[in-house]
């Protein structure tokens, strides 16, 4: 039997104290623990309304914060099951089906364009803007007959397939789509991105137990692992998306577990911002499943558990509640817990989760919101923020469908068919769109100072004052379009129209280990990786056509004083062609004193051994002032970083050049360091290509910031295109840190290349710094058709491969195929819904 999960009023003066000591931190609005939020759930009675009151006024500061005082959201949608099919086994669901269950209903693995598109307009012609796209996690990977469904129709994966159906939805109907198909990697984050203003992912609990251990509702369901939950939610911050997540309660959790998994959450969105809304779910107990003869958790126990979460999530947070999963005389107490959402509503399409559950009707949810005292009112899939926020939080390929449908003030729903309640449009900022996306918009005048730098730009590019490109990097607006055009022009100039990139794996050398049996067999929480590993690695990488191969980080003290030369010589035993691009500066200057070597004499070791290039990261900013506050002092010094990548090149060893922007770094400071990397190569003419990387912030109380805009990206690539000009040809855009929407932002403000796709391999997939973030050629061949330019591989050099091997990657790495339908008939109104 799971643990009570409702255990009533605390018995005992130590329980009644705690539950007393915890309401009283939370009425002084002290910062509360986890034991706190844990024995808050047990409030009941006289306790739970105390408690409740503080849920709801925090909640009503937060709306009146908003500009959305009595407001509580909802989402008119449309339900769309694209499979029933899952990998995973879950104990209490019913939603998904095994492929003879859907045979003996004749039916197939998904539902057909011409299905969805139907469902879609349905629900259009219904009043709905958003189109709720669910099923399975990745059942390709399970049911052989739904991959065999994805490639006769020309498709990769399930995720290949839903941005097919989102692009058509989206064309043919207007609705919004949301996306959850369960756990996506980055990559699949940035495929769906384009196509979905917000995306979800419930991460229902982090409560291992119930996943690794058998009997737990997990077990057997590799998608519900809490570890990787956690980490898609992070990437979905690092990507920009709007992001529904919550919590599932009534599943085995303890009181301890469900505080935690509130506190998780909290800790992404005040490192990220971007989780939207937090679910609070209670599990509805279903027959013909493992848990049928478990109990529904009990209302006070839900009303307290939304509290809790209102209190810990705070009052920015939107706290959702499904209505159909309580009963309509409860929804009053669920208000009174600090609820400010509905969610999705279908006054079509049944909850295909939960569908023994039906959606209330909208003007009944209407009257019974209004009799807690508040006003019903429509949103989008994205919340109203991140809709007056798009330029930041959705994909500007979105922005048109995005602001069809949303009140140009508030960013909630505009009036219209399916509207319920009352227009809401006191408070707020207006939208923050870009500026090609206004139709009727006239081209603004540039100011005369502007225009006569950019005319000297284009003149000289590298010959305009460190006070010039200091002003141009404060530009905003038709200022920065100007300037931007400009360096895109020179990006043409330099290295004409193509997007390069490299193939190529990473690997973190800090797991490395002697392969002697005395050494140990672990480093850290990595897996260990002796040479022959690494001569392993490297023979994969090769295989599956990567022309070069990544390392950074030092090895541990006790793989010796050759560590270094023998991490190279093993990636050369497993294939000898790849080119080794490894070694920080600071590793390099550890390597030589490791060995007792002058720099130079480890380098020509190095060399020998068979290193090629290394990475000029660490390079930060080169004034030491803004490197102490980056590195708190443990950086080396822009002085010792110089001489080491003078070095380098001095022995034959070409590298990227770096800096890092976005934090604490003045305009000047940032002219300052391009000007020096200018004047380094001019000297040596070592540097490949300069790589600008964003400051990744830890989140709101990050003392640095919290990192660039896009705006500020697309400034600072193209003042290093004309500072650069002439020295430096090649400006990389680092994807993994500004996502696939501000690469391709960068790409057009001076950037040329793509950089690495960084495979994860079969051996090892987790042994690179960046391990879960991957391209493929595909991806870059569709941001290389919006860019108008032709895609190239590359080598480390910008050489060209050989044909074989530029031939056979692009063989295997096979694009999804197009959207082919059939001729349409139409179909009765709800019907694809059956």
């Amino acid at each position: 039997m799971r643990p009570t999960l409702h255990p009533g009023r605390p018995s005992g003066d130590q329980s009644t104290t705690s539950l007393f000591d915890a309401l009283e931190r939370a009425e002084a609005h002290a910062s509360l623990t986890g034991a706190d939020a844990a024995v808050l759930m047990t409030a009941r009675g006289a306790e739970l309304d105390r408690l409740l009151e503080l849920a709801s006024d925090l909640r009503d500061q937060g709306l009146r914060a908003r500009g959305q005082a009595g407001i509580v959201t909802y989402s008119r949608k449309v339900f769309v099951p694209v499979t029933t099919l899952c990998r995973d086994r879950c104990h209490y669901c019913v939603f998904v089906d095994t492929p003879g269950q859907l045979a003996a209903h004749g039916k197939a693995p998904y539902l057909t364009p011409d299905q969805v598109v139907a469902t879609a307009e349905a629900g259009a012609a219904a009043g709905c803007k958003e189109v709720l796209f669910t099923l399975g996690d990745r059942p390709e990977e399970r049911w052989p007959s739904a991959a065999a469904w994805l490639d006769e129709h020309g498709y990769a994966s399930t995720v290949d397939y839903l941005r097919a159906l989102g692009e058509l939805v989206i064309a043919e109907t207007g609705l919004l789509p949301h996306m959850n198909p369960g756990v996506m990697t980055w990559r699949e984050m940035q495929v769906l991105r384009p196509v979905s203003p917000s995306m979800g992912m419930m991460l229902e609990t982090v409560a291992t137990r119930l996943w690794d251990q058998p009997g737990g509702v997990h077990f057997g369901s590799p998608d519900k692992d809490p570890v990787v939950r956690l980490r898609a939610l992070e990437d979905a911050g690092s990507s920009c998306i709007p992001f529904s997540t919550g919590v599932l309660l009534g599943i085995g959790e303890s009181l301890e577990e469900r505080a935690q998994a509130l506190f998780s959450l909290r800790a992404i969105q005040e490192r990220f911002g971007h989780l939207q809304e937090v679910i609070v779910q209670n599990l509805r107990v279903k027959p013909a499943t493992a848990m049928q003869n478990e109990r529904d958790l009990e209302l006070e126990d839900y009303a307290a558990s939304i509290a809790v979460a209102r209190l810990v999530m705070g009052p920015d947070m939107t706290i959702q509640a499904p209505p159909n999963l309580s009963a309509p005389g409860d929804l009053s107490l669920l208000l009174a817990a600090g609820v400010d959402d509905w969610g999705g509503v279908s006054p079509l399409t049944p909850d295909h989760v939960n569908p023994e559950r039906p959606w209330p009707h909208l003007d009944a949810l209407a009257d019974l919101t209004a009799s807690s005292g508040f006003t019903l009112t429509e949103r989008l899939t994205a919340h109203p923020q991140y809709v007056r926020e798009a330029g930041t939080w959705i994909d500007p390929r979105l922005h048109r469908a995005v602001t069809r449908l949303a009140h140009p003030v508030t960013g909630l729903a505009a009036v219209g068919s399916g509207a319920v309640g009352t227009d809401h449009t006191g408070g707020g900022a207006h939208l923050h769109l870009q500026a090609p996306l206004t139709q009727s918009r006239s081209p603004e005048r540039l100011d005369p100072g502007v225009a006569a730098l950019l005319d000297r730009a284009a003149q000289h590019p590298a010959g305009l004052s460190d006070q010039d490109y200091q002003d141009a990097l404060t530009w905003r607006g038709p200022a920065l379009t100007a300037l931007t055009g400009l360096a895109d022009a020179l990006r043409e100039e330099a290295v004409g129209d193509v997007l390069t990139f490299v193939a190529n794996r990473n690997i973190d050398s800090t797991s490395f280990r002697v392969d002697r049996p005395a050494a140990p067999q672990t480093w850290g929480s990595r897996p260990a990786l002796s040479d022959g590993r690494l001569s392993e690695l490297a023979a994969e990488a090769w295989q599956r056509w990567a022309t070069e191969i990544c390392l950074q980080g030092a090895p541990p003290p006790a793989a010796g004083p050759d560590a270094y030369g023998e991490i190279v010589r093993a990636l050369r035993a497993g294939a000898a062609d790849l080119h080794v691009h490894a070694f920080r500066p600071p590793e390099l200057i550890d390597g030589a004193r490791r060995a007792g070597l002058s720099l130079g004499d480890h380098l020509q070791l190095l060399r020998e051994a068979g290193l090629r290039s290394v990475p000029g990261t660490v390079a930060l900013i080169l004034d030491d002032g803004v490197r102490s506050r980056l590195a708190g002092g443990a950086s080396l010094s822009s002085d010792l970083w110089e001489e080491t990548i003078r070095g380098a090149h001095r022995a034959g060893l070409r590298s990227t050049a770096t800096i890092v922007y976005g934090h604490v770094e003045t305009p000047a400071d940032v002219v300052a360091h391009l000007g020096r990397l200018r004047r380094l190569q001019e000297e040596t003419g070592g540097f490949t290509e300069l790589i600008p990387m964003p400051y990744s912030s830890t989140g709101p109380g990050d003392p640095l910031g919290l990192g660039p805009d896009l705006d500020t990206s697309r400034a600072l690539h193209a003042v290093a295109r004309l500072m650069l000009h002439g020295r430096i040809s090649h400006i990389q855009a680092a994807w993994t840190r500004l996502g696939m929407n501000g690469a391709t932002q960068v790409l057009r403000s001076g950037a040329d290349d793509a950089g690495g796709l960084l495979f994860g391999g079969g051996l090892e997939p987790f042994a690179g710094a960046e391990a879960g973030r991957e391209l493929s050629v595909p991806d870059l061949a569709q941001i290389a058709a919006e860019l108008g330019r032709t895609l190239q591989q590359r080598m480390t050099d910008y050489s060209r491969p050989t044909t074989e091997r530029e031939t056979a990657l692009s063989s295997l790495h096979r694009p999804a195929g197009p959207l082919v339908r059939a001729v349409r008939r139409p179909l009765p109104r709800g019907a694809a819904a059956r």
